[in-house]
């Protein structure tokens, strides 16, 4: 029996809240139904949520079922979950306010590059020795606002399954929240990695083979102990 998506959102956002991802009322997840979509709700602790509090939205955005409490509103990121849903049929999204996809963001220009790392394996059709590429777009005031650019990334980069964002964070998907997850769990290993290949002036991907991204060794000089 599958487990109660409203719950299980509650429990995910728990676990990305010890993780950094959510927190500050930041970031998100959906899980689909079949023709419809369990959304949290906006601007509320992640990590203190409970399955009264969930929205269910058709794949066109229209709200199906709303919480008792009208205060809530359906979460910022609902139009951009929609645009993996409906382009690649995902079955889970996750929206990561992570500080190593955000960081990853500012050192890299349109596109994130790595190869030759075991977590790249993770990713569904990606193998170690493929290079991973992940495009970023640029961030807007609003959340809302950035769906037509993620969409026309999820088009650009058919293989991907991430979009980061510029300065805010990175959108992941998968077939079901268990696959979203994974995905989610490898990119951001694999940001983390880039990020500190960068500080340490470490090459992101190898084109001549297992040595070329490695640091040139060290040049002995005299004193040294051998």
């Amino acid at each position: 029996m599958s487990p109660d998506p409203r719950s299980l959102i509650c429990d995910l956002a728990r676990s990305f809240y010890d993780l950094g991802w959510v927190s500050g009322t930041g970031g998100g997840i959906c899980i689909r139904e079949g023709d419809r979509v369990v959304v949290a709700p906006s601007g509320v602790q992640k990590e203190r949520m409970a399955p009264e509090q969930m929205f269910t939205i058709a794949l066109d955005g229209s709200v199906l079922v709303r919480p008792e409490d009208e205060s809530l509103r359906p979460s910022e990121c609902s139009a951009l979950f929609l645009q993996a849903i409906n382009l690649r049929d995902a079955g889970a999204v996750i929206h990561s306010h992570s500080l190593n996809a955000m960081m990853a963001t500012l050192l890299f220009d349109d596109e994130l590059t790595v190869s030759h790392l075991e977590m790249i394996k993770g990713i569904e059709g990606m193998g170690y020795h493929d290079t991973l590429t992940v495009p970023i777009i640029e961030n807007t005031a609003r959340e809302c606002d950035l769906a037509d650019a993620l969409g026309d990334a999820i088009k650009a980069y058919p293989r991907t399954h991430a979009v980061l964002v510029r300065r805010h964070g990175v959108y992941i998907w998968g077939r079901d929240w268990v696959q979203a997850k994974t995905h989610a769990e490898c990119y951001d290993y694999l940001f983390r990695a880039a990020v500190e290949m960068r500080r340490l002036g470490i090459p992101t991907t190898q084109e001549g083979g297992p040595r070329d991204a490695s640091l040139p060794p060290r040049q002995s000089r005299a004193g040294d102990l051998a």
